[in-house]
């Protein structure tokens, strides 16, 4: 397979995977009201549509790593990317609420698949000195994808058909497979190790476990005891498996990987950032519309000037890490998204519009170079036998920490509403303000992680990217 071309065009093939897992995780939040009276049920009841996607989420990334490496990178992105668009198409043609969750769970599976193997792929097909511009132009639909999500779903289900929702991803996921067969390369390992079993069902369940506890939690059809003692069991397979992998000969998930202090510090420090930002897709369409007692298509568009200036942030990204440094820019740019989100808690029935539409342009460009900065650092100083490792492991734990930043988000407001109507504008906004306070406390927190790093780490990303730029304008110069 021609290198050149595979540089080319892999990027724009793992962009458009992940637009479309993004896309898909968010649009359909949106038509729940109308699936439900479409199929005749409850929309509590769809639920479960939602929980279903994520829990096979969260329990098939860490066993995607093995796969890619066992049957190979191409074989596993192109199945991925065909069961996602297949189960797309099941879902919009189910007839009844079960059909179409049971649908919902090998779309997380295959969404599970693409973004960690399609990572990989670039951080073993790129080197170090291009992974700053690779990875810029890949996360820019992980920006637009939430923004987008809310937005469409509503037009699509105001206008035509929810069922449409599902339909949009199979001429994207098409197109997908065809590049993927001309540029996708073929990673593996000649002997790979055996798979983990006992790995996998301790992390599996306690991840799953995890995840679905935090989706309920709150609800009081689920008594408090037991929601505490599935909350200690949750908390004891995670730990078996902490034990079990320092033990096991070819563990599920490598944790000497965290030795690499760089990446340690991106991972779990962005874990504990992503936490904050994670709730922003659920409390601020809360806001305008429960709060400011927006229309929900306005409301879609005033979230859309933080996606505009994300892409902007892209173009000034590498220039800023290469002045600054990893450290410098962590360390800053955390305590403004911080700051950017408790703005959210002055924002009332009498602000300005503009005031609103400023603040989401500044939080786009804040959240555009915090992801960019952490999405490189990973990577700044591994291996690349450990790369696809790496990649499954930060996969991971970013999917856990954006889906309990939003279970987190739902309980602060949940808590402070209380019994209060949602009718009333005056005690949604100001439980919801309560809510962006402690998303940006948790923000503010993960900046001292960053601490930790060194002035000049992450400098065979950030400058081995300039030397790249400025070889390529001396050889045009000369030519």
């Amino acid at each position: 397979m021609d290198l050149a071309r595979t540089q080319r065009y892999l990027p724009w093939l793992v962009a458009t995977a992940l637009f479309m897992e993004q896309l898909d995780s968010t649009i359909v939040n949106t038509g729940i009201p109308s699936m439900a009276a479409s199929l005749g049920v409850t929309p509590l009841s769809l639920k479960a549509v939602a929980t279903s996607y994520i829990l096979a989420l969260a329990v098939s990334i860490p066993v995607s790593g093995w796969l890619a490496e066992r049957f190979g990178s191409r074989r596993i992105f192109l199945f991925a990317l065909g069961m996602f668009t297949v189960s797309s198409v099941l879902c919009g043609l189910a007839p009844n609420a079960s059909l179409l969750v049971a649908s919902r769970v090998p779309q997380g599976m295959a969404a599970a698949m693409m973004m960690p193997v399609g990572r990989s792929a670039v951080v073993r097909t790129f080197p170090k000195s291009e992974l700053l511009r690779v990875m810029n132009f890949i996360i820019i639909p992980a920006l637009i994808g939430p923004l987008l999500g809310p937005t469409v779903g509503g037009l699509i289900v105001h206008w035509l058909n929810w069922r449409i929702m599902f339909f949009v991803n199979v001429p994207v996921g098409l197109v997908g497979f065809w590049l993927g067969r001309q540029v996708m390369p073929d990673y593996r390992t000649e002997d790979p190790p055996p798979l983990d079993i006992v790995g996998l069902v301790l992390f599996g369940s306690g991840v799953a476990l995890l995840s679905w506890l935090l989706e309920v939690f709150g609800e009081h059809s689920v008594p408090a005891f037991q929601i505490t003692l599935l909350i200690l069991l949750a908390v004891a397979l995670l730990a078996a498996y902490g034990w079990h992998a320092t033990q096991a000969p070819f563990p599920l998930l490598r944790l000497d990987v965290f030795k690499v202090r760089t990446f340690r510090i991106s991972v779990l420090g962005g874990f504990v950032t992503r936490l904050g930002i994670g709730g922003l897709p659920f409390l601020l369409p809360l806001l305008y519309q429960l709060g400011l007692g927006l229309p929900a298509w306005e409301s879609g568009l005033l979230m859309m000037p933080a996606a505009a200036a994300a892409m902007f942030m892209k173009v000034m990204s590498a220039s800023l890490l290469r002045r600054f440094g990893y450290r410098q820019v962590l360390v800053a740019n955390t305590m403004l998204v911080a700051c950017g989100i408790a703005c959210y808690a002055l924002i009332g029935p009498g602000t300005w519009l503009g005031a609103i539409i400023g603040l989401g342009l500044v939080l786009g460009l804040f959240n555009s170079l915090q992801f960019s900065s952490l999405n490189t650092m990973a990577y700044a100083d591994i291996d690349p036998g450990d790369a696809s490792m790496a990649s499954t492991i930060a996969s991971t734990l970013q999917q856990m920490s954006l889906s309990f930043g939003l279970a987190m988000a739902t309980l602060v407001t949940s808590f402070f509403l209380a019994e209060l109507p949602q009718s009333d504008h005056v005690a949604v906004t100001r439980a919801l303000h309560h809510g962006y306070l402690m998303m940006a406390s948790l923000t503010l927190l993960s900046s001292l992680a960053f601490r930790g790093l060194r002035r000049n780490d992450g400098e065979s990303v950030s400058k081995g990217a300039a030397a790249r730029e400025a070889g390529e304008s001396r050889h045009s110069e000369l030519a």
